[in-house]
């Protein structure tokens, strides 16, 4: 038992070391850091490395050929999923910033996908989800509004085949999702988020500690 608890000391000493290198394990290229400096010179937080190679395995893992992007960005996350979509998988992505779209298509068109690979639709993600096909998506990756994240998990059970995945990006919230103290009302909404996915009986859910928390989830057939 002393062993025991000498390990997990030198674990949680060397914890913080571990994950930066884990976020880092997967390499990005050119187009990705140029879109993630637009990401900046515009105010937006783009989804880490660590989160982006999570993604790229997950959309592998599923042989994903139709996800649904809800916040587009710059194109960040989206080149990660399409590296891991099937080659003749179609991205399809929505943001109500059409000027953040136009980045994105460089950055894809940078990344070397044809610009069929990805269908942007600019909107609210409300407005557009409802129009998407039942049953016709692989993976549902959620990085929108974070108050209407319990809104965006009903579109994606209803958007997702049997065995496809939703994940939602930031759950974590830097933190402050575990934080006692009081909060806003997104933080509030994460945390009925996360009870609403690992209590719902037709998802098989994981957590994963990447980026600022990646919230993942399998639609049971």
């Amino acid at each position: 038992m002393r062993r025991l608890r000498g390990q997990e000391r030198a674990i949680t000493g060397n914890r913080q070391t571990s994950w930066a290198f884990a976020d880092a394990f997967v390499a990005e290229d050119e187009a990705l850091r140029w879109a993630r400096d637009r990401a900046v010179e515009a105010g937006l937080r783009s989804v880490s490395s660590g989160t982006g190679a999570a993604l790229r395995l997950l959309a592998a893992a599923v042989d994903a050929k139709a996800v649904a992007e809800i916040g587009t960005g710059t194109g960040v996350s989206g080149i990660h999923l399409l590296h891991g979509m099937r080659p003749d998988g179609v991205l399809t992505t929505v943001d109500a910033d059409p000027e953040c779209q136009q980045f994105a298509r460089q950055a894809f068109r940078a990344a070397g996908f044809a610009g069929n690979r990805a269908r942007f639709i600019p909107g609210r993600a409300l407005e557009v989800l409802p129009r998407l096909a039942d049953g016709g998506y692989d993976l549902v990756f959620c990085d929108g509004d974070r108050l209407e994240c319990l809104d965006y998990l009903a579109e994606s059970l209803r958007l997702l085949r049997p065995g496809g995945l939703v994940c939602f990006e930031g759950v974590f919230a830097d933190g402050r999702t575990v934080d006692a103290a009081v909060q806003p009302a997104e933080v509030q909404r994460l945390r009925e988020l996360l009870r609403a996915v690992r209590e719902s009986r037709v998802l098989v859910p994981s957590l994963l500690p990447v980026g600022d928390g990646l919230l993942c989830a399998a639609r049971r057939g």
